[in-house]
């Protein structure tokens, strides 16, 4: 945003009953339920939803397999429709990884709520897309390009709307020629879908306090990539998930493999940012992983055509902050509603924006505007996405404390138990924050990665490449470092520069060179927007902020 000062034109104004924030499976739900809302009872509500990517889905980056739960809902006669909801699963997998084999779980010994059956290996990007479509024909407005900055308040410091962030200003903060003044998008009511750790939500959650009563919240990176591979090694329908190697028996995480139509491959690979090592690289380990003797064959001879990284909720039912505020609610991953050891998030996402459509639409209904919400919250928690999350809530802290072996086994028994409605450890806690959890450098073993062949494993730059990344350079930079004095006493001096690694954009180097060596360097056109950093920095020291609308990845079938 230019710098405040008497020069900037007063925004523009629009007036809504609703303003939506991200064109996700959450905020498309809401916008499409009201519109549905509105009709059967003969009125109309005005909508609009906006969209940070350069158009929507560009910025959606998901495994994903989906459980049409909420689509079903939304639009039950999607099935006799052209959607990109195509591949049916016809095969579940669960391996474990050693460093040269591997093991295949029986599928009778998994709890029944990690079976696939009857679920759909899609590109979200592609759903969203289409969820967008049905949204323009019921009237909804998108604006893609359009990043919601900042939040706009009334005197009594009720959310009244949402602002874009200006355009045509220059990396000295100052207008440059061609300059626009950010708009300003004003509704009854104000949703929130920006997806995991969206800046205006961590704004919204901090001025109100929503997570005073919630355990921290806890998140992984996920890494993705899109491969077309040969036709006789491509099996549409399997679903394949693994744990175990390359990462070792304290560092949580693992990894899909997802057979869509058309002869292309999903493989991803998340780590959860709880891990201690800062020399462990996320990017390197997903490299690492494809290597896998169980794993390598699916991909010789294949190509890769996408890459992209996300971070992703990983706290669940302890996690949960408040959802509404005064004037608006949170939906979708903004609120923390993914399922862990399912990998699935999008059915949630859409049954909240279902309910948060539902909830004010009936505020709407009888006059009211701009007040909280206040029955929201305990009935999403009472709800079918409340059960959802609370049958698997112990699995990452049992993770967490016991590792791979205690956390896994400990962790199935808990679903078990919890598929008859008990839990043998009533609810855990998560601890520390993932900013709190890296040792010193000098306690922990240097990682030695191999080196990308161009072939199966691949370095960062042609990764991002890949992504379709693009930045406007002569702009603000919008990683901002709180103190750069502490950022090298203790990300360098004693954390050896995480950022570098734990980027998975190649954003963050410390450059060794020059009178001013060493110096924290911030190459903020590679950045996918994952917002790894201001999660895992190690001093919170780092704040993600929303660039120029339209800038970030491009992904094309993500």
């Amino acid at each position: 945003m230019a710098e405040e000062n008497e020069t900037l034109p007063e925004r523009e104004s629009m007036e809504f009953d609703v303003v939506i924030v991200g064109a996700g499976p959450a905020g498309l739900a809401a916008a499409i339920r009201l519109k549905q809302l509105a009709a059967e009872a003969g009125g109309d509500i005005s909508v609009v939803v906006l969209e940070k990517g350069s158009e929507v889905g560009a910025h959606i980056l998901s495994g994903a397999v989906i459980d049409p739960v909420g689509i079903d809902r939304l639009l039950p006669g999607w099935r006799d429709e052209d959607t990109p909801i195509k591949t049916e699963v016809t095969e579940d997998r669960f391996l474990f990884l050693g460093h040269s084999g591997s093991i295949r779980l029986p599928n009778f010994m998994m709890p029944p709520l990690m079976n696939n059956h009857g679920n759909y290996i899609v590109s979200l990007g592609n759903v969203c897309r289409w969820l967008a479509t049905k949204a323009e024909e019921l009237g909804v407005e998108i604006y893609p390009g359009f990043a919601a900055a900042e939040v706009l308040y009334d005197d009594d410091g009720r959310v009244i709307g949402v602002a874009t962030g200006d355009m045509g200003v220059g990396r000295d903060g100052k207008p440059k020629d061609g300059f626009m003044r950010g708009m300003a998008l004003m509704g009854k009511y104000v949703l929130i879908g920006e997806g995991a750790r969206g800046s205006l939500a961590k704004m919204l959650i901090s001025k109100f306090d929503l997570d005073r009563d919630a355990e921290p919240p806890k998140f992984g990176i996920g890494l993705k990539e899109l491969w077309e591979v040969a036709p006789e090694k491509h099996k549409p329908g399997l679903v394949q998930h693994s744990f175990g190697w390359p990462l070792d028996s304290k560092t949580g995480g693992g990894s899909f493999l997802y057979h869509l139509e058309d002869n292309q491959v999903a493989v991803g690979f998340v780590v959860h940012l709880n891990y201690a090592n800062p020399w462990l690289a996320p990017f390197e380990e997903f490299q690492r992983f494809k290597t896998h003797p169980a794993v390598v064959d699916t991909f010789e001879g294949g190509k890769r055509l996408s890459y992209g990284a996300r971070a992703i909720t990983e706290g669940g039912f302890q996690s949960l902050p408040k959802l509404a505020f005064p004037g608006g609610l949170l939906m979708g991953c903004a609120a923390g509603l993914v399922n862990v050891p399912r990998i699935k998030g999008s059915h949630n996402a859409i049954l909240s924006g279902m309910m948060a459509a539902e909830h004010v639409q009936t505020a709407l209904a009888a006059g009211r505007a701009n007040d909280e919400l206040t029955d929201f919250d305990a009935a999403l928690r009472a709800s079918e996405i409340g059960a959802d999350l609370k049958k698997v809530r112990n699995v990452k802290p049992l993770w967490s404390k016991l590792g791979l072996y205690g956390g896994i086994a400990l962790g199935g028994l808990d679903m078990w138990t919890n598929t008859f409605g008990f839990s043998l450890f009533g609810t855990l806690g998560h601890g520390k924050p993932d900013s709190a959890t890296l040792k010193p450098a000098a306690e922990c073993p240097k990682i030695d990665y191999p080196k990308p062949d161009g072939k199966i494993s691949f370095d960062r730059l042609s990764s991002v490449f890949l992504s379709n990344t693009n930045h406007e350079e002569d702009q603000p930079i919008h990683l901002k470092v709180g103190d750069m004095a502490l950022q090298k006493a203790s990300e360098h001096d004693v954390y050896a520069g995480p950022s570098y690694r734990y980027c998975p954009a190649g954003v963050y180097e410390w450059v060794e060179e020059g009178e001013d060596a060493p110096r924290f360097q911030i190459n903020a056109q590679n950045c996918v927007h994952c917002k790894t950093c201001d999660i895992k920095d190690p001093n919170a020291n780092i704040n993600w902020t929303v660039p120029e609308g339209g800038g970030g990845p491009n992904y094309p079938n993500m």
